[in-house]
């Protein structure tokens, strides 16, 4: 989502300042009229002049994932608070953290969820990005918006491509918590505008299929193989929904998933 929305930022007037941990990167970046930074957070330091990169900038958006699935050890909370250190010596006032869905509990009779409900996930993902909200939000130097989006539908990236040809997959009736790139972009450009600070927004498409109804069709829409789901065993899932962005933002979705 990083380069997507840093071209729209800049369309709509924004100097952007981007971070990546790749130096090759570095010129594509600069190319798009982003000024790039190479930076890596570690547990127990910062590769790259992260100091720099946060001068003389008023907003900060973190789009960090935690990195469970690649280090299931790894201390997201202690990364963030190290990135925090650094934003409270900084010049930067507000601070959007895009968190995820996942802060919540599925449960066997599909638990409906808005921005009033509090998070609850027990899984490690969960504990570790709750723990960076609530560390982030912790602040007397600057003011922090949450944005908890849904599972990410963009060009060249789809669940169902992951799933096709699977059998045996669980949770056929659960719902689908799912939200398009051009959504994604479009609800954080309208924090920016609207200057909504201080809050926890959801981002998830209003329709919610079940995994089963949704992928096995978007399966054969898209010509792959198909998907088999294991029906014997209790199904699992949620319903998150996104509430504030039209009270607050005024914004309705643009693209169905």
């Amino acid at each position: 989502m990083g380069l997507p929305l840093a071209k729209k930022l800049l369309e709509d007037g924004h100097i952007v300042n981007g971070s990546t941990t790749s130096r090759e990167k570095l010129t594509s970046l600069s190319s798009e009229g982003i000024s790039p930074f190479v930076i890596q957070l570690f547990e127990e330091g910062v590769q790259g002049d992260l100091t720099s990169f946060l001068k003389d900038s008023e907003v900060l958006i973190i789009d960090i994932p935690p990195g469970l699935r690649k280090d299931p050890e790894v201390n997201f909370v202690g990364k963030i608070g190290l990135l925090k250190s650094y934003i409270e010596k900084s010049d930067i006032k507000k601070v959007l953290f895009v968190s995820a869905t996942s802060v919540y509990e599925d449960g066997s009779d599909f638990p409906v969820y808005t921005e009033e409900n509090s998070a609850n996930g027990i899984a490690e993902n969960a504990i570790q990005l709750k723990g960076a909200e609530m560390l982030l939000r912790d602040s007397e130097r600057y003011v922090t918006s949450i944005i908890r989006f849904g599972g990410l539908i963009g060009p060249g990236r789809h669940p169902v491509n992951y799933l096709s040809g699977k059998s045996d997959l669980k949770d056929p009736e659960g719902p689908v918590n799912l939200i398009h790139l051009e959504d994604c972009i479009g609800i954080i450009a309208a924090i920016l505008e609207k200057e909504a600070w201080g809050d926890i927004f959801h981002g998830v498409y209003p329709d919610h299929p079940t995994r089963k109804d949704y992928y096995c069709c978007t399966a054969k829409e898209k010509e792959l193989a198909s998907i088999n789901f294991n029906e014997d065993s209790v199904s699992k899932g949620k319903i998150v929904n996104s509430v504030k962005i039209d009270e607050i933002l005024g914004y309705q979705f643009k693209t169905a998933i």
